[in-house]
């Protein structure tokens, strides 16, 4: 039997469906903050990510899928979300679009070569958040809001905002220096990625999980110390944003994030949930400045993040939490194997003014139909036998109150209308 590649799963069943609940609820938010959906391919030329995630990281090291096609062309599998879209935005001239800021999200699935774990896959899906053309605090603070909001909808408690600043260019280049000049003495006791990484890029020694436990790392220099004035400023208003939005929020000078790209607010959300002990980061994020201008585009500012549907998930599962389940608006009962030409007809009417049907599919009889209906979480059923085919009526059956009507095919909209109206106003 031929089976999934390791470190890749399946979505079936339950698990589709609240996978589809996840990413119907977050397109809805996207719509209420007036984001637009972008999709961009799942392999891209490898100098897109090697310049934009970076030499230097591990994800490009280690875990980049590289492959090379027909054509002898250097590809790779996405491994991160951000430079895909930094691309299309040059590529497609978005940065012409009189309508600035650009504000986009996407979601997909992306790939990396690492030891699967829980919650960690090779192949793993995100859902994430672009934002180009602005440099106000105001932006970061509302990228930053979009997944609190979400994790909040979803019942998850104690959601709280780790922040940081790296600072802009300035800021970032004295802080290298200073990192040079503390871990010089310490250079020997160093794991070899890292005496590598203290040539090319000292920031990630500081995302080492080889020496991160030694007493050395813990009065390694932090980036907060080393913020000029405009740096400062931007922190102190993003932190200003996100007290009026009432979004908790600690400033973590310990945050870096792991990619090559980033400058003045980096973030990550947590939710402080006895299952998660202490792996509770659920997405992260970050202001990227000169991305834009190192892959060929204008001088153009951009802030975003990025979450896991897998590490989410398993929150939601540890933590019991119940996603509203989805509901079937009708269920149409064939009364008779003579009348299912016109239950066709009428699922096929139904769902073209817009209700999600089902039917019988495979000849039940009644108790079978009723057993099929509470599985699917029914609200209305609708009965067509040779009766209701002769007087022209369907005969409708609210299956949570339980109460029955007979209505004129030609009303039956206007009346179901009526009721999804009613039942709204009764839950309110």
């Amino acid at each position: 039997m031929i089976q999934k590649p390791k470190g890749t799963y399946d979505v079936t069943g339950k698990l589709g469906l609240e996978v589809r609940y996840l990413e119907k609820l977050f397109a809805s938010i996207m719509e209420k903050y007036n984001y637009k959906y972008i999709r961009t391919p799942v392999f891209e030329a490898s100098t897109l990510f090697h310049r934009g995630v970076g030499e230097t990281s591990d994800i490009v090291k280690k875990e980049t899928y590289d492959f090379k096609d027909k054509g002898n062309r250097d590809l790779t599998l996405r491994p991160e979300g951000t430079a895909g879209v930094v691309r299309s935005f040059i590529e497609n001239k978005m940065y012409a679009d009189s309508n600035q800021p650009i504000k986009t999200w996407y979601m997909g699935s992306m790939y990396r070569y690492e030891r699967p774990q829980a919650g960690r896959y090779r192949e793993f899906y995100q859902i994430g958040v672009e934002v180009f053309g602005d440099t106000d605090a105001y932006t970061d603070a509302e990228v930053i809001s979009i997944p609190v909001n979400f994790y909040k909808m979803l019942g998850l408690k104690n959601v709280k905002v780790m922040i940081n600043s790296l600072g802009d260019q300035e800021s970032k280049e004295k802080y290298r220096q200073a990192l040079l000049d503390y871990f010089k003495p310490y250079l020997d006791e160093l794991c070899d990625d890292c005496k590598e990484r203290y040539q090319k890029n000292p920031l990630r020694i500081l995302d080492c999980k080889v020496d991160k436990d030694k007493e050395f790392f813990k009065n390694a220099p932090k980036t907060i110390d080393y913020l000029n004035e405009p740096s400062k400023n931007h922190l102190n208003d993003v932190l200003k944003y996100l007290k009026a939005m009432d979004i908790e929020y600690v400033v973590n000078p310990n945050i870096v994030r792991g990619l090559d790209y980033y400058t003045q607010t980096v973030f990550e959300v947590e939710a402080f949930m006895p299952s998660l002990g202490n792996q509770n980061v659920l997405c992260g994020g970050g202001r990227y400045d000169n991305l834009v201008k190192n892959l060929g585009g204008p001088d153009t500012k951009g802030v975003g993040f990025a979450l896991g549907m897998e590490r989410l998930l398993e929150v939601i599962h540890n933590e019991n939490i119940e996603l509203d389940k989805e509901e079937v608006d009708i269920y149409v009962v064939p009364m008779d194997i003579s009348c299912k030409d016109k239950v066709a007809s009428l699922v096929q009417y139904l769902r073209l003014n817009g209700f999600v049907v089902e039917t019988d599919y495979i000849n039940r009889n009644l108790k079978g139909n009723f057993k099929q209906i509470d599985r699917l979480n029914v609200k209305y059923i609708a009965f067509v036998g040779e009766e209701e085919i002769s007087k022209n009526i369907i005969k409708i059956k609210n299956n949570h109150t339980k109460e029955e009507y007979q209505i004129k095919f030609e009303k039956l909209i206007d009346f179901l209308d009526d009721l999804e109206v009613d039942d709204h106003e009764e839950n309110i």
